[in-house]
């Protein structure tokens, strides 16, 4: 189900996640005018729930998103289907864009759409090391983030492949849900001896060699372990890879907000402040697009964090109009001097 959308909003919100779905239901409590336009490319999707989410653990993110788009359009937010291929700062407008005013919101396949504030809460792109495998296992023998699915894998063997700087801290980490944690070296960098002492004392097992493929065994086809160059299969019943995480953010170039590298190197995010507020006037960014590690719950709560800051700048700017008109009306219409 998708709505038809108007030609203009109070806001618009770029990508239907937790972060912007969240900041939908918050505005359209507030009375006003939201869209949400979602691409239909949930990060979370291969995943089978979401976990860690109060009173909503364990649910499948497709319900997750159903529920929140059924709440958003009972306040009457919409909600569409579709792709933004660019924002601008309205030319009609442009003097006020620049103090957080119009801009038009262009439609892959759709006429564009007006709005006096923007939310960007498109989330990121997992980019994956090039091993068979990885991608068709992501998000269930396959993880990332132990949080989120650390207790399904407790107390198995966890390989954590390394691909970068972050990758011993996540062998440390997932070394808490398990005891049978190894890590491979792959092609990442070497740990450095105060590292590999780290390592060692938590009983995390380095093995050294590129991985080749992910193996699976069985008719269920789980996974049996990662092949190594030399042919060794270290038997491994779930791997943990730290990807490189890339903002989708491309339609925002009209607008000169570009990505940046995120201060933890894991990848890129649009920086913003801790009310979501970007560079640019009039945007706000919230969830994984301008925080990658964000969770569900901690994207929702970002949303309505921006959410509520916007609404509060378009009060700001609709009482400094009501306040201009009004000193227009006396100087046209002066109140008369009492009499003595």
């Amino acid at each position: 189900m998708t709505d038809r959308l108007d030609d203009g909003y109070d806001v618009v919100i770029v990508g239907g996640g937790a972060a912007g779905l969240s900041g939908a239901l918050m505005l359209a409590r507030a009375r006003r005018r939201v869209a949400v336009i979602d691409a239909g490319e949930p990060r979370n999707a291969p995943a089978e729930a979401v976990h860690g989410l109060l009173a909503r653990d364990g649910t499948p993110p497709a319900e997750l998103l159903d529920r929140a788009r059924a709440e958003v359009r009972h306040y009457g937010g919409h909600v569409a289907a579709g792709a933004v291929t660019r924002v601008e700062a309205r030319d009609e407008a442009r003097d006020e864009a620049r103090e957080g005013g119009g801009f038009t919101v262009a439609l892959a396949g759709g006429a564009p759409v007006r709005a006096r504030r923007l939310l960007v809460a498109t989330g990121l792109t997992d980019e994956l090391p090039d091993v068979p495998g990885l991608r068709e296992w992501w998000g269930r023998d396959v993880l990332h983030c132990p949080y989120c699915h650390g207790w399904e894998v407790r107390d198995r063997a966890i390989g954590v492949l390394a691909t970068g700087p972050m990758s011993v801290h996540q062998a440390l980490l997932l070394r808490q849900w398990s005891g049978d944690v190894a890590y491979l070296a792959h092609t990442g960098p070497e740990p450095s001896a105060e590292q590999a002492e780290r390592l060692a004392a938590r009983g995390v097992r380095v093995v050294h060699g590129e991985v080749t493929a992910l193996e699976t065994r069985g008719p269920d086809g789980r996974l049996a372990g990662l092949r190594l160059a030399d042919g060794t299969l270290v038997r491994r019943d779930a791997v943990a890879v730290a990807p490189r995480m890339t903002v989708r953010a491309a339609f925002l170039d009209g607008l000169g907000l570009r990505p940046a590298d995120h201060p933890s190197g894991m990848g890129t995010h649009i920086p913003a402040d801790a009310a979501g507020r970007t560079a640019v006037p009039g945007v706000w960014a919230a969830g994984n697009v301008t925080d990658p590690s964000a969770q569900v719950g901690t994207a929702a709560a970002a949303g309505a964090t921006a959410a509520a800051q916007i609404n509060a700048d378009l009060v700001a700017e609709e009482t400094r109009l009501a306040v201009d008109a009004h000193r227009a009306r006396n100087r046209r219409d002066p109140v008369p001097a009492a009499c003595d």
